[in-house]
């Protein structure tokens, strides 16, 4: 069944889509596209004109038991495949996901808002994850350990951990999805996926095609619906053995307090507040493109933006200056609209929050150099900001803020910046300008980040180990470390004595 648009806002991105079987509103469970038992949706609305999308399956606890069924029913079957075998279904769903990726791309764009050209960026990069895993899957190897008894032979090797629940949010909708599902499939596990309730239709377009590329039944669930009521139960099932969460540091304690009594393997990506550090040496003009890169990307909802910018005080004038004039020209508007590089907030909340913020720090002192309101395209659209001379007890260098308010501060030396940038419980990433090759490594051992950006931004990607250090996480995403998170070690000792 294929999702029904109520508004005819829709009508000229939607005759774009070539594939209208990429749009679901039932959720997907044991190889079956299903709606609630009680029969309740939720609404699924575009940010950029609150116009409702679609109305989507909204599962409870029984649906969600129902899915869990299915992922442990297909568990030793899934998990039994050669790693080979595994990999050529991720490898088929990989090709056509970027083979859809426009059609996938416009559906992130109708129910996130981010800009078009991002959406796409997105799925690529989504797609990806699915690719590196399909391969880093044949290489989970067997590891032989060197005797340290007579007369006996040692082996170590992973196992599948088995069912995997994932909860993904709202702003990457699509490559939160494979980046942990990806790595749990070609580990031999099964998973039990829920999207937010404000994006699920990238998670059931992906759902679509992870069918047709031949991911059986039960292996692969998508359940939509009430966070607290799908997780919970998801938490609680003593045979969900691992949870991995992408989201905000508050939910991810209540997460992990939940699934204590279970002990389950927890793979957590928190919140962020990444400090990004301009020295006196660094080209304006690069510190600039770097600093829009850093902060504006997905319109400030991103937990890998730049939070607080401490620039040089020997440069700082003119960088405000450069910085300033860049965002004036970031172009506010519809995510289909031609050029657009900032699109709407997901929500009422997020404006109120990103007003808050700017309001405090006016109060205490900083001085309001660019934007500061909402933006006339429309209620949840808040203008590029740019705010300087910010007081360190200020609400936004104490908090991640999710918006797209930039904000400078000056300082003087390398040891008092260093010291700033660490003062927060937060250490996922950090950027640094600089043309000084021992300070780039100085930074990069001082800085208690689990990522160090020098003189770039885009620094993810299947290969890498992403995660946060302190209140930003548990466990790395990608890499080999990312499919060793759902694995066991399995030690075998052997008596050879004749």
């Amino acid at each position: 069944m294929t999702a029904v648009f109520a508004r005819p806002d829709f009508h000229q991105a939607l005759s774009r889509l070539k594939d209208r079987h990429l749009l679901r509103d039932l959720a997907y469970c044991d190889g079956r596209w299903t709606s609630a038992a009680d029969n309740k949706s939720l609404e699924v609305t575009d940010p950029a004109s609150g116009a409702t999308v679609a109305w989507v399956a909204s599962l409870g606890t029984g649906d969600t038991t129902t899915a869990i069924d299915a992922a442990s029913q297909a568990l030793p079957a899934w998990r039994g495949l050669l790693p080979q075998e595994r990999a050529r279904i991720l490898r088929k769903w990989y090709e056509l996901m970027l083979a859809a990726k426009d059609d996938l791309a416009l559906i992130m764009t109708l129910e996130q808002g981010k800009p078009f050209a991002e959406s796409l960026g997105e799925i690529e990069y989504a797609a990806s994850f699915v690719e590196w895993y399909a391969e880093e899957g044949k290489r989970l190897n067997a590891e032989n350990v060197t005797s340290h008894l007579p007369g006996a032979e040692m082996i170590v090797w992973r196992e599948a951990l088995g069912v995997t629940a994932i909860v993904t949010p709202w702003n990457f909708p699509s490559a939160m999805v494979t980046r942990k599902a990806a790595a749990a499939l070609a580990a031999g596990c099964t998973v039990v996926a829920h999207p937010s309730s404000e994006t699920p239709l990238s998670a059931l377009a992906l759902a679509e095609l992870g069918e047709r590329a031949g991911i059986p039944a039960g292996v692969f669930n998508v359940v939509t619906g009430d966070a607290a009521t799908i997780v919970g139960r998801l938490c609680e099932d003593e045979r969900v053995r691992a949870v991995s969460f992408t989201g905000s540091t508050c939910i991810g304690r209540l997460i992990a307090a939940q699934c204590a009594p279970t002990m389950k393997r927890l793979v957590m990506e928190l919140g962020g507040h990444a400090p990004l550090i301009i020295f006196e040496d660094a080209d304006i003009e690069q510190a600039v493109k770097i600093a829009i890169d850093a902060k504006f990307a997905t319109s400030g909802q991103d937990c890998l933006a730049a939070n607080r910018i401490f620039v040089h005080h020997s440069i700082a004038p003119r960088f405000e200056q450069a910085f300033a004039s860049r965002i004036r020209q970031l172009k506010v508007g519809n995510g289909f609209s031609a050029d657009a590089a900032i699109g709407p907030l997901m929500h009422e909340r997020a404006v109120a929050k990103v007003e808050e913020q700017v309001k405090d720090a006016v109060e205490r002192g900083a001085k309001l150099v660019t934007g500061g309101k909402r933006h006339k395209a429309g209620k949840l659209f808040y203008e590029p900001t740019l705010l300087s001379n910010i007081p360190a007890d200020a609400l936004i260098m104490r908090e991640e803020t999710f918006g797209p308010v930039a904000g400078i501060v000056v300082f003087g030396t390398e040891e008092e910046v260093i010291a700033r940038a660490n003062d927060t419980e937060y250490g996922l990433v950090a950027y640094v300008v600089t043309a000084n090759g021992a300070r780039q490594m100085r930074l990069a051992r001082a800085l208690e980040y689990g990522m160090v950006a020098i003189n770039r931004v885009k620094i993810t990607g299947g290969p890498i180990p992403f995660g946060g250090w302190k209140q930003s996480g548990v466990g790395r995403e990608g890499s080999r470390h990312g499919i060793e998170a759902f694995t066991e070690l399995k030690y075998l000792c052997i008596d050879t004595a004749a």
